[in-house]
């Protein structure tokens, strides 16, 4: 009696929890634009992030600094072909107190730190390291097909996992909450090594209507390289231009 107690107990339970809605890979693609914000997210202009960030250079725990200043200017890209590659533009302050940790940009054509130009070659590889995100923007359109992959958990969130194709033959891994439809992961190779981002602790900018991730934490070959704070967040402010290039 008490076996079939416990199957008829299972069974109520299966019956009782929620039905999560089968998918295709465009579905879900949909599905996470639509929770991110629609139109509003697919087609923002820019973004601006002020937060504090913990930055551990390699994963080495005596390499780790806190940054309690840590601003992005980011201007998403109109038009893309490959997504690990300079897009847009994009700036990233990080700063103790009134001391300069670093600052680097791309300004749509070239690399830049606070010491000047970065080289071609240095450039492409820290693009390749750090450009990604924006391939599921574009996801579904000419060039970018999406195909499902199995399942997985992101912070004990259960998730879908698609793949986005890109026009130049790479591709960019995408973790979709099966519930909320956030977007918890990304993930790529570069020169670095494996690199995945893990979002969390979201938040709804009324204006125009986007999900902003409060939390980032980046890693590389599956060690923890920086955990980000983004606190306030404003989107489609005006960036002048000039503000991606740092030195002459």
């Amino acid at each position: 009696m008490r076996r079939v107690a416990c199957l008829l107990s299972a069974i109520s339970l299966l019956l009782a929890a929620p039905v999560m809605a089968e998918r295709s890979a465009d579905e879900i693609i949909e599905f996470a634009a639509q929770a991110a914000g629609g139109d509003a997210w697919r087609y923002a202009e820019t973004n601006i992030m002020r937060g504090h960030a913990t930055l551990c250079r390699d994963g080495r725990r005596e390499a780790c600094v806190h940054a309690d200043r840590y601003v992005m200017w980011r201007e998403y890209p109109t038009d893309l072909a490959d997504p690990h590659a300079g897009t847009g533009r994009f700036r990233l302050d990080a700063y103790i107190g009134d001391r300069v940790l670093f600052k680097n940009s791309f300004d749509g054509e070239h690399s830049w730190t606070h010491l000047g130009r970065v080289d071609a070659e240095e450039a492409s590889e820290e693009q390749a390291s750090n450009f990604g995100f924006s391939a599921i923007r574009f996801a579904g359109r000419e060039g970018f097909p999406v195909e499902r992959l199995v399942d997985d958990q992101i912070d004990g969130h259960a998730c879908y996992t698609v793949r986005v194709h890109d026009p130049v033959g790479g591709s960019t891994l995408f973790w979709v909450d099966r519930q909320s439809g956030a977007i918890r992961a990304v993930a790529w190779p570069t020169p670095r090594g494996f690199h995945q981002r893990i979002y969390s602790e979201f938040y709804w900018i009324d204006d125009p209507g986007f999900m902003q991730p409060g939390r980032v934490r980046l890693y590389y070959d599956g060690l923890l390289t920086a955990d980000v704070y983004w606190t306030e967040a404003s989107i489609n402010e005006p960036i002048d231009a000039a503000m991606f290039r740092l030195a002459d």
